[in-house]
């Protein structure tokens, strides 16, 4: 069922994100563009990290805060992008940073803040919501869409 939202972990530990990352770049094999859906300080770049490890990202990761967007090179040739989009405050600025050029790349996609895409966010796209459930566990459910 493409829009119901999966639950991949409950009560996860940050010792455990590298399974979960894991799990969801198998289940969104196809899926370019992740949309990563969370409260402040629930654990969006953590995680984001997480897979850029699984993806084999040479030299860590970062959050995009203040640059919007980071790009990062994988060790079997492939990119991968890193918005932080908190600080945007309109889908002109997105349109101005090429945006949608990004999400057209075929290049993997993670995206913090995707309420700011608006009419922006790609049909085809995979949505992550990760809940705070206690001091040091977090719940990730996915969904997706288009496909």
């Amino acid at each position: 069922m493409p829009d119901a939202w999966h639950l991949i972990g409950e009560q996860l530990t940050a010792d455990q994100l590298t399974g979960a990352a894991r799990k969801l770049l198998e289940v969104a094999s196809d899926q370019k563009v992740w949309l990563f859906y969370g409260e402040m300080g629930a654990g969006k770049t953590t995680f984001i990290k997480a897979i850029g490890e699984v993806k084999g990202v040479y030299g860590g990761m970062s959050s995009p805060t203040f640059s919007i967007i980071n790009e990062y090179h994988t060790v079997d040739g492939n990119k991968i992008y890193h918005f932080d989009l908190y600080r945007i405050k309109n889908e002109r600025e997105l349109i101005e940073i090429g945006a949608d050029e990004y999400f057209d790349s075929n290049e993997l996609c993670l995206v913090e803040w995707p309420e700011k895409l608006g009419s922006l966010t790609p049909p085809n796209s995979f949505s992550i919501r990760i809940t705070t459930t206690g001091p040091v566990h977090r719940t990730i459910e996915y969904k997706k869409h288009g496909s």
